[in-house]
């Protein structure tokens, strides 16, 4: 089992015994921080603990030194675009923004520097020039999302070697969804898989995929990176479970929940980074000349109860690489 210590929210209060009016100045004069995402403070909320535990490594505390602006979509993606110029109309010192909030948040502004956490490929979106040299007013932290998908269709088929079909939901107003729709076939055809497409656009969306992958006859499911997929972690992995269908995610959120699998680049280390770019930023570093990182810490999260419930056998080689089984 993995052990994770939890470290509570950073963020302070003012020096003890400021008169309010001294508060009040000390505040107006921080430097704001634009935060957007595009699911709900739940999802993310280990994340943003990490986020401030990164800003906090710079010297920037939440409350004392620096303030953050939230702003989250929960998971309604069209509400993006308004909430990154919202921002930019307030004049913050950084945006900092989650995968499908990264091209609304660019589209919103030129100048303000923007870090962003996610999955997608920069490049091939026209986020930034190069990892090394991003150049513009972006650069930020890759989770490896899209250069993970053939590894999570390879561990599908090390764990139910007879499969044939396989499934792969995506989200369509993802703005990566291509990318892992073209990985995924790649992957696919290479395993000698069958691949079937299933989009799912929202909650009214989830039980429908499942009862189309039954009908598909599909064995095993891929789901693809989403923040979306993310949040409902839980409901996924139910439905999983209820059609009898193995599923691998991406963060350890679904095996958690119940479901069989994940594989991925941790989250956290992603946010934690995010946070002392944002720092240095804040001290006059310029985003263009800041390299776009990529999170080396891979975890495989394996659920054995989930499994025996499936009718899967995890084999020994799998069990010995994993980062965490859970009983």
């Amino acid at each position: 089992m993995r052990r994770r210590d939890f470290l509570a929210g950073l963020g302070g209060a003012a020096a003890l015994g400021a008169s309010p009016a001294g508060l009040r100045a000390q505040q107006a004069s921080m430097p704001v921080i634009g935060f957007l995402n595009s699911a709900t403070p739940a999802t993310y909320r280990t994340a943003l603990v990490r986020f401030r535990e990164g800003l906090q490594e710079t010297g920037f505390i939440e409350g004392q030194s620096v303030k953050v602006e939230e702003r989250w979509a929960d998971n309604h993606y069209e509400r993006l675009p308004q909430m990154a110029a919202e921002l930019v109309r307030l004049g913050v010192s950084v945006l900092v923004a989650n995968g499908p909030a990264v091209l609304p948040t660019k589209a919103a502004t030129s100048t303000i520097p923007i870090v962003f956490t996610a999955g997608l490929d920069p490049i091939e979106l026209g986020i930034v020039q190069s990892l090394s040299r991003p150049g513009g007013n972006v650069t930020g932290v890759s989770v490896l999302n899209v250069e993970l998908v053939p590894k999570r269709f390879e561990l599908l088929r090390e764990v139910m070697p007879t499969i044939s079909k396989v499934g792969l939901m995506i989200n369509p107003a993802n703005p990566n969804a291509a990318s892992i729709q073209q990985a995924s076939q790649r992957a696919a055809n290479a395993l000698g898989l069958q691949l079937h497409i299933i989009r799912v656009a929202g909650e009214k969306d989830l039980e429908p995929a499942f009862e189309t992958a039954a009908q598909l006859r599909v064995q095993a499911v891929v789901i693809g990176t989403d923040p979306f997929f993310t949040s409902q972690s839980s409901r996924l992995a139910a439905l999983s479970g209820r059609h009898s269908l193995p599923a691998i995610y991406q963060y350890r959120d679904f095996p958690a929940a119940g479901g069989l699998m994940s594989y991925s680049g941790d989250l956290d280390v992603a946010y934690r980074r995010a946070g002392t770019y944002v720092g240095r930023i804040l001290k006059g570093a310029t985003p263009g000349n800041l390299p776009v990182e990529q999170v080396t810490k891979l975890e495989l999260i394996v659920n054995l109860k989930a499994a025996k419930a499936l009718g899967v056998t995890i084999p020994p080689a799998v069990l010995a690489r994993a980062d965490e089984v859970i009983e």
